[in-house]
């Protein structure tokens, strides 16, 4: 296969370890956000893991398949939704005559239930949010100090 001048063809094998752990990153990422208050870990663990999938596909398919697939301003604003997801749940305690972060739905569910710690499972998953939109962002920006600046046309023939 021709490549153009100055542009390396991707390892088969990086390629096909990176489809392979893919899923296995967001989905053990986001099963670590949602039991993350009943089992060890939580949203920053869970977070870190499914930003991952933007540095996996970055090293199996080069940086312009990862911008392609996770917007930097995309993951921008929603962490400022993650963030104000989480504060709002935080004035709940203020809402209802208690202190900031109170958990104040400490009562619905049973013990070792998915919902059962309350208010913390909810911030938990804002964390898990915020998180993962945060070290994402923050992936693609350091990402894209590494693309070279013709990067386009990575492992097309000419």
């Amino acid at each position: 296969m021709k490549l153009k001048k100055g542009i390396k063809e991707k390892n088969i094998i990086v390629k096909c370890a990176a489809d392979k752990f893919l899923p296995f990153a967001v989905v053990f990422g986001l099963y670590i956000i949602m039991f993350g208050t009943i089992s060890p870990g939580g949203g920053f663990q869970g977070g870190v893991l499914v930003a991952s999938a933007a540095l996996l596909i970055y090293l199996g398919y080069g940086y312009d398949a990862a911008r392609n697939s996770i917007d930097p301003e995309v993951t921008r604003v929603n962490e400022a939704m993650g963030a104000t997801l989480y504060v709002c749940l935080a004035l709940l305690g203020l809402a209802v005559g208690a202190n900031f972060c109170r958990n104040v739905f400490y009562q619905n569910g049973a013990i070792g239930d998915m919902i059962s710690a309350g208010t913390i499972t909810f911030m938990g998953y804002a964390v898990g949010y915020k998180v993962l939109t945060g070290v994402g962002f923050l992936l693609m920006l350091m990402l894209s100090l590494l693309a070279p600046d013709g990067d386009e046309g990575e492992g097309e023939e000419q």
